[in-house]
């Protein structure tokens, strides 16, 4: 699979060398306008490959997007300080939108992964334009909370001592504050989170839920102040959205899509279990929430509905 990266600072470069590790592409070109950096990038990624995967890395610009399968979008700016959020949704609408008419232009038939926040926004806007373009809206995904499900599921797997991957749950709605932790549908092994946890004598109330509550919604705060940024975590997600859609895996992942309406908010882009395969999103489970659940979710929905409409869309 070819495959083109908009941005090699740390989200970029770290997204192409967790796919490069699983061997997940068989060509990655990195596309920024600090070429000197994308050279480099690609240059240190691809002397990895000789120990795990042949993948060819290089720097490349958006003509070198043609016939690409997929095309992910890293690149943007970080909040600066006295810049307020609306200013920075303005700044990074601006280049998305440059990047996308790329895109058109040299990958029309490529499903693009947008991953720069705020990545619900970014999402929408991008999938509008494609549309208006005249091209497909269910091939513009974002990452969403796909890493924020990760986090849920580990921190809950640790509590529970029990591998990550036999915990069934979900964060959905906004990437960010708003966000909403499924509590109430979670399974492990098949059995409801308090059965299981009631039958291996775990503790499991409401100030254990809000522990791991706050390390979830929280974790980006946590790992900014040590070390200044995220990255590691978005790599792994990006590389296993990549992962689903080369090998048209058809599994439920929260990223994010437009949607016609959730919890009586229309027109909004935001993050629900949905069915990915190769061209995209296909399909989103439905599944029941408690009330306080479902409520927290349209206000997600409404908070996102807002900044969309703060910025004209």
């Amino acid at each position: 699979m070819k495959l083109g990266i908009i941005g090699s600072g740390f989200v970029g470069a770290t997204a192409a060398y967790a796919i490069m590790l699983k061997g997940g592409a068989s060509e990655i070109i990195l596309v920024d306008k600090n070429k000197q950096r994308a050279e480099a990038e690609a240059a240190d990624i691809r002397h990895a490959s000789p120990f795990v995967h042949h993948v060819k890395v290089y720097a490349g610009d958006y003509a070198d997007l043609k016939n690409a399968t997929m095309v992910i979008i890293t690149a943007g700016v970080s909040q600066k300080p006295g810049q307020t959020r609306l200013d920075l949704l303005n700044q990074n609408a601006s280049i998305l939108k440059d990047i996308m008419d790329h895109i058109v232009y040299y990958a029309p038939d490529s499903l693009t992964l947008v991953a720069t926040n705020p990545v619900d926004i970014m999402t929408h806007i991008a999938s509008k334009y494609a549309q208006d373009k005249g091209l497909n809206p269910n091939k513009v995904i974002g990452t969403g909370t796909t890493l924020d499900t990760a986090r849920f599921r580990t921190l809950l797997g640790d509590h529970l001592a029990v591998d990550p991957a036999h915990v069934h749950g979900y964060v959905i709605g906004e990437h960010g504050d708003s966000e909403v932790l499924t509590w109430s549908i979670i399974d492990i092994g098949g059995l409801p989170l308090q059965e299981f946890a009631d039958l291996r004598k775990v503790k499991m109330d409401d100030q254990e839920r809000k522990r791991i509550d706050d390390q979830v919604r929280h974790a980006a705060y946590h790992i900014i102040q040590g070390k200044g940024s995220t990255y590691y975590g978005v790599g792994g997600a990006i590389s296993r959205i990549v992962d689903i859609i080369e090998h048209d895996h058809r599994a439920f992942i929260t990223v994010c899509a437009p949607v016609d309406e959730v919890a009586g908010v229309k027109d909004v882009t935001l993050s629900l279990p949905h069915l990915v395969s190769s061209k995209g999103v296909i399909a989103q489970l439905p599944f029941k929430l408690s009330p306080q659940e479902t409520e927290a979710l349209k206000n997600s929905a409404q908070i996102l509905k807002e900044q969309i409409q703060s910025i004209g869309y």
